[in-house]
């Protein structure tokens, strides 16, 4: 009798497990990108920072600078969570109260680091723009289902656009001041929230 024959190699990748892997990934990419730069790096370093090969970084990634985009997502994906949950009858700026307790929202060293990079670097400026881009509809239909407005009502996407823009200005703002010597770490960090809660006023404002 021939013995049935199993699944060989390794177990599939939980979603859990594979959500770590993309983040060390970036987070590896990053270190490189700052150490010696994006047109110096390769996949193949990459991987060996976290003990792959480099097919395993395209398996994940399709390009060395779409690495960082999970540290470019955090924040962004945080904000919308916290759009769909909204509350009926609660302020918007407190459905946010959670994120700065958290401090999901807020970049660390690494985050700003890499937003400053964008400057200078065409390939990370264009993940960046294309994670806020990206973005923007899932604010514009959590704000109209919050206004009772339909899908293709034009307030909710100025609003989102708004909001949007507002974001992504101030943690640039906040990643460029902290690189100066004499900025306080600290207080460039409080700063930053207050910018984050004024975006989120002017737009529950918009909203009435």
């Amino acid at each position: 009798m021939t013995a049935a024959r199993g699944r060989t190699g390794r177990p599939p990748l939980t979603e859990e497990r594979r959500t770590a892997m993309r983040l060390e990934i970036a987070r590896a990419a990053v270190d490189l990108f700052i150490a010696q730069g994006v047109a110096a790096t390769t996949g193949e370093q990459i991987g060996q920072a976290v003990g792959v090969s480099a097919r395993t970084v395209w398996r994940y990634f399709p390009t060395k600078e779409s690495c960082v985009r999970p540290l470019f997502s955090t924040g962004v994906d945080a904000i919308a969570a916290a759009l769909r949950q909204w509350g009926p009858g609660q302020p918007l700026e407190r459905a946010f109260d959670h994120l700065w307790a958290a401090d999901v929202v807020l970049p660390g060293p690494d985050v700003g680091a890499l937003v400053r990079l964008t400057r200078n670097e065409p390939g990370l400026r264009a993940v960046w723009l294309q994670t806020h881009d990206e973005a923007e509809p899932v604010f514009a239909r959590a704000l109209a289902e919050r206004a009772g407005l339909p899908h293709d009502d034009v307030r909710p996407a100025i609003w989102a656009a708004m909001l949007n823009a507002a974001l992504r200005a101030a943690v640039e703002h906040h990643a460029y001041r902290t690189a100066e010597p004499a900025i306080d770490a600290a207080a460039a960090r409080a700063e930053l929230a207050v910018t984050l809660r004024i975006a989120l006023a002017a737009t529950a404002a918009g909203l009435g």
